[in-house]
Parts: structure tokens; C-alpha cells; sequence
């Protein structure tokens, strides 16, 4: 809660730390793609907390959106601190052959996918080094909306299951993150950018194991 606390501390003092002079203040939407996934212990992470075994796994990642706004606040023509708030889909997803404790001469092939929904509030510093070009860098504070495993199995061909579980109570409600990426905003207002989140929380609320939130994004937004 400490971190919470700073970068909120951090945040407020930036705010009102804007001169009166400054260039005028811009509302921005923005949503776009989302690749997550967990670095760190992720399959033995996701094993234990669905109880499943791990004769033969690996990883990919959780295809998503995330979607919400912000406020761009000048403090200079090349530099900005821009707050925000969006709704984020990350998590993991695990895949490979199970075996079946009813079935002992079948494998079942799964995918096992965690679906945990955030809302991130980043604090940015954006730098413009060019005509619309610029980069961004800064905290991030997450709040866990909710967590589910979807868990699809089938055994030579055929749908065996597919099932969504809620399972909030093993995560971490906030993580706290870094964020850096790269945009360009045009003359009329459209800007896309790429970036990456960089968790500094375990997802496992009592840290027992070395997993982190990590998000690739590409998005489009409009600045009015």
C-alpha cells in the first residue's frame, strides 16, 4: 500500500504543480489491442492454483482489449504529464496434455486461460521529440475488476469441456507497474501508439510465487 500511496502522492503534487501559463488541457480516448501474459513461474503458478497437472505444458498469450481515457496536461510545447484510467484485459493462457484421472488411457487437450480484467490509472510523462512523434514513460496502479479460468478440453477430437470459473480470492487486488511506450499524434487529433506494461506485483496475493503481469498494447485514440 506504500507504492499506492507514493504514486498517488506523486501524481497529485505533478497536477498541481502545472503552471497557470500552460498550453491548453486535452481529453483523449484511446483503446486498442492487448497481448498478455505472466513472466516468471507462469505454469507452475497457473497449475497450482486450478490443481491441475503439469505433465506437459507451455504458455501463450491472452488476446484482449482495453479501452478508457485520459487528460494531457502541458507543462511545455514538448513535454506533458498525462493521467488516466482504462479497463484492461490481461492474464495467461496454458496449454498441453493433461492426463485424466477418469479416463487412464487418455490425455485430454486443454487450454487453460486466465481471464483477469484491471482498471489501470497511469500517470504518464510524455515527451514529444518530433512533429507528433513522442514517447511516454511512468507508474501505473491496477485494480482487479475480476479473475476467471476458462478451461477447454477435448480428448481425440471431441469437446469435453468448457467451463468458466470465477477465481478472484488467490490474486493480488492492485498491482503496481511501470509503463513506457512510443506514439505519434496527428495534426487532426488521431494518434496510435505501442507500448508496454511491466508488472512489479505478483499476481499471487501472498507472493509465493514469481509471476508478474507483463502487457504488449496497440491502440488508436482521438484528442480533442
Amino acid at each position: 500500500m506504500k507504492k499506492i500511496f507514493f504514486i498517488l502522492s506523486l501524481a497529485l503534487l505533478a497536477c498541481v504543480s502545472v503552471p497557470a501559463s500552460a498550453q491548453k488541457v486535452s481529453i483523449g480516448i484511446k483503446g486498442g489491442y492487448n497481448s498478455a501474459t505472466w513472466e516468471g513461474d507462469a505454469v507452475q503458478s497457473l497449475n497450482s492454483l486450478v490443481t491441475l497437472s503439469d505433465d506437459y505444458a507451455s504458455t501463450a498469450a491472452r488476446s484482449g482489449f482495453y479501452l478508457g481515457g485520459y487528460v494531457r496536461i502541458p507543462v511545455s510545447p514538448v513535454f506533458s504529464i498525462e493521467p488516466g484510467a482504462y479497463y484492461s484485459q490481461k492474464g495467461m493462457q496454458l496449454t498441453g496434455e493433461f492426463s485424466s484421472t477418469q479416463l487412464d488411457f487418455l490425455n485430454l487437450n486443454a487450454t487453460i486461460t486466465n481471464k483477469a480484467d484491471y482498471i489501470d490509472i497511469p500517470l504518464l510523462a510524455k515527451v514529444f521529440v518530433a512533429e507528433g512523434l513522442h514517447f511516454y514513460a511512468g507508474p501505473q496502479v491496477s485494480f482487479l475488476v475480476s479473475n476467471k479460468v476458462n478451461t477447454k478440453a477435448s480428448v481425440i477430437g471431441f469437446n469435453v469441456l468448457n467451463q468458466d470459473l470465477n477465481y478472484d480470492s488467490p490474486f493480488r487486488k492492485t498491482d503496481v507497474g511501470l509503463v513506457g511506450g512510443v506514439g505519434y499524434r496527428f495534426s487532426n487529433g488521431l494518434n496510435l501508439s505501442a507500448g508496454y506494461d511491466y508488472g512489479l506485483n505478483t499476481v499471487d496475493k501472498n507472493g509465493n510465487l514469481d509471476t508478474f503481469n507483463h502487457v504488449v498494447k496497440i491502440s488508436a485514440g482521438f484528442e480533442f
